[in-house]
């Protein structure tokens, strides 16, 4: 019996290369490729929708890694009844909406950068109990000046391309956005507004009404109750988890992308590239719009 299967390609350049590759890999891995269609023909990003069959319930397991090794390309795999549009769009902050680490930032001030950067490095790949590394690192952080945080914010903290058109789409279109970060609220609530989210969720620097104390408030807002905030959230809509798109690119962003319908790891650390049905290298944020069917015409540019 057929298994119907779906993969999006995505990319800087177009042509019809990419599509012999991409029927060439689905042979290879023993599905029996079907008619493409379009979804961008022209740059700067180009984009395309590829339904696949597979025998009985074979799951072409290599087809993403495989494509990724043969195009420059962001590629999605899924299951076609898994392929549409998604009623909640949830993302993680740091790495991801946004192009910096805001304590990697906030950490030059006092001086501490290369510090706090290598603890944030091993927190995100995995290596180090997320809970326990920002505490620490907000320790180092005693006495900063609360002024600093709005200079950071100023100065520092840039969207990441396609931001702005991946949210605004979404919501023309219905749905609800998130932002849920383990960073901290003065910055979630900040960039959320600035990129267009419907609400954020992170956690909170504890200050003494002039400098930061040191201290996070409790509970930490880390990798179970990112799931937890997408479960809720899909909930909260009448959905369930198969309903959301879920990005991050740290090992915290994990459980949320797993459990998502369309899990996107953005720019990510290998253990989160590894686990993802979806990776986005190459291009930038609008790729999480392709994934889902949308054409570039039907973007909103926010």
């Amino acid at each position: 019996m057929a298994n119907p299967w779906v993969v999006i390609a995505a990319s800087r350049a177009g042509g019809p290369a990419g599509a012999r590759a991409l029927a060439g890999a689905i042979e290879a891995e023993g599905g029996l490729p079907g008619e493409g269609r379009s979804l961008s023909a022209s740059g700067p990003v180009y984009a395309g929708c590829y339904p696949f069959n597979m025998p009985d319930d074979a799951a072409p397991a290599g087809l993403r890694a495989r494509l990724e090794a043969e195009l420059e390309a962001d590629i999605a795999v899924m299951p076609a009844a898994r392929f549409g549009r998604k009623r909640l769009l949830i993302c993680d902050m740091d790495s991801t909406i946004i192009g910096q680490e805001c304590i990697d930032e906030l950490a030059d001030a006092v001086g501490l950068k290369p510090q706090i950067s290598e603890i944030t490095e091993r927190a995100m790949r995995g290596e180090l109990d997320f809970e326990a590394a920002l505490t620490s690192r907000v320790a180092m952080l005693r006495g900063l000046p609360l002024g600093e945080l709005d200079r950071t914010l100023r100065e520092r903290i840039t969207l990441n391309p396609g931001a702005r058109t991946m949210i605004a789409t979404m919501k023309a279109h219905g749905a609800q956005t998130l932002l849920v970060s383990g960073g901290f609220t003065f910055f979630t609530s900040r960039v959320a507004k600035l990129a267009g989210f419907n609400a954020d969720q992170g956690n909170t620097l504890i200050d003494d009404g002039a400098a930061l104390t040191g201290e996070v408030g409790q509970p930490i807002l880390g990798r179970a109750a990112k799931l937890t905030a997408l479960l809720d959230a899909a909930a909260a809509l009448g959905a369930g988890p198969q309903d959301a798109v879920a990005l991050g690119d740290g090992a915290n962003d994990l459980d949320m992308i797993k459990a998502a319908g369309l899990g996107i790891a953005y720019y990510a650390k290998p253990v989160v590239a590894a686990e993802a049905g979806a990776a986005i290298r190459h291009t930038d944020l609008t790729a999480a719009l392709f994934f889902q069917g949308f054409t570039a015409a039907e973007f909103v540019h926010g």
